[in-house]
């Protein structure tokens, strides 16, 4: 049974950090359309930030978390405005060809500016601890992970689903001439989308730093992980998203501690299980 609580904790809290990070490409690919491939690529720039804030201009974590996501969405504003713009509504594989391009030109550039080294973030003494839950402990950077994810989850929830720049976002996917024609302005909503969606990569990739280690090739080695929790959640389903990255970050976890030899195969058997019979992912809408 102690093996059993470890596993649901460590579970829960790599889940959360698939979340956090994924939820941003969810939105991208489910609300907006666009199949982002570079969005691993915006996760790893926060990261980086983050890692020379903190460590090279000794800014506390919290200020180094903000300038990440900050910095992270000012950088993908010229980058929306010049290119994403221009697949808005193309061709899936034209726009699966412009963001892989887009996420190699990031990796070298990372590369070039803050060197070819795995970035660590230095986490406060609040976060260094560990928690006490009875019959295992848990580290308070994994439980400050978990929070983060639920907040995250219900911010999204209430943003879309009860507010008003939620209506225009989903009045803008269902019908963008219409809604234009009704006087809401479709580039703003979907340029606000975009720089949401990058901000929550940027957070989740420092939140998730040390379960998902920020090195060079983090946009690579990640991409298929974050694309693979969209797909089995279903695209723009928050509810989705979550109980997707639950149920594989528990397949994954129980895999790694009962058989870690078997590495990620337990993980990948269950997506092609979970999509044989959710094609269009747990909670996915019919287009």
């Amino acid at each position: 049974m102690q093996t059993v609580l470890s596993i649901a904790v460590d579970a829960l809290a790599y889940g959360m950090v698939l979340f956090v990070i994924s939820i941003g490409l969810s939105i991208t690919m489910g609300l907006m359309r666009v199949v982002n491939l570079a969005h691993g690529a915006f996760a790893m720039i926060g990261g980086y930030i983050a890692s020379y804030a903190a460590r090279d201009l000794g800014m506390g974590y919290a200020a180094a978390v903000l300038l990440a996501v900050v910095g992270t969405v000012i950088i993908s504003i010229p980058i929306e405005r010049l290119l994403y713009r221009r697949i808005y509504g193309a061709p899936e594989l034209t726009q699966v060809l412009m963001t892989i391009g887009i996420t190699f030109c990031i990796i070298g550039i990372a590369n070039y500016v803050f060197g070819p080294t795995l970035k660590t973030i230095p986490l406060p003494n609040e976060l260094q601890g560990s928690v006490n839950l009875g019959f295992r402990t848990i580290g308070t950077h994994r439980l400050f992970a978990i929070i983060c994810g639920l907040i995250v989850a219900l911010a999204l929830w209430y943003t879309i689903e009860k507010t008003s720049f939620g209506v225009k976002l989903r009045a803008s996917v269902d019908n963008a001439s219409m809604a234009a024609a009704l006087g809401v302005r479709t580039e703003i909503v979907y340029a606000v989308s975009f720089a949401v969606a990058v901000g929550l990569a940027a957070f989740g990739g420092v939140v998730g730093a040390e379960l998902l280690p920020v090195e060079p090739y983090y946009a690579l080695r990640y991409m298929v992980t974050f694309l693979v929790v969209v797909s089995v959640g279903g695209a723009g389903s928050i509810s989705g998203a979550l109980l997707a990255c639950l149920v594989l970050g528990c397949i994954d976890t129980t895999g790694r501690y009962l058989m870690p030899e078997y590495g990620e195969f337990f993980f990948y058997l269950a997506v092609i299980a979970i999509v044989c019979v959710f094609p269009r992912g747990l909670a996915g809408r019919a287009k």
